[in-house]
C-alpha cells in the first residue's frame, strides 16, 4: 500500500494525526484520508509533510508508489 511510511514515521516520533495536519495547515481528516490512500496528494503537500518528519517526500511517499507500480505491472 502506498504511503506506509507515512504512517510508521508518524508512530516512531509519538505523533497524532491531529499533530501532523496542524503542523502541515491541512485538516485531521484531510490528513487521515491521506494516510488511507483516499485523498490524491500534491507535491505542495508531501513537501509539508515531509519537512515535519526532516526527511525527503521521496522517502516517504514515492519509492512505495513505485514499488506499488512494478508489483502491478509484473503481476500478469
Amino acid at each position: 500500500m502506498v504511503y506506509n511510511k507515512l504512517k510508521d514515521i508518524r508512530y516512531k516520533n509519538k505523533m497524532t494525526s491531529k499533530d501532523v495536519a496542524e503542523k502541515v495547515g491541512i485538516s485531521k481528516a484531510f490528513y487521515c484520508q491521506l494516510e488511507n490512500c483516499k485523498r490524491r496528494l500534491s507535491y505542495e503537500t508531501a513537501l509539508k509533510i515531509a519537512s515535519v518528519f526532516n526527511v525527503k517526500p521521496d522517502y516517504l511517499f514515492y519509492d512505495d508508489m513505485y514499488k506499488e507500480i512494478y508489483e502491478n505491472e509484473n503481476k500478469n
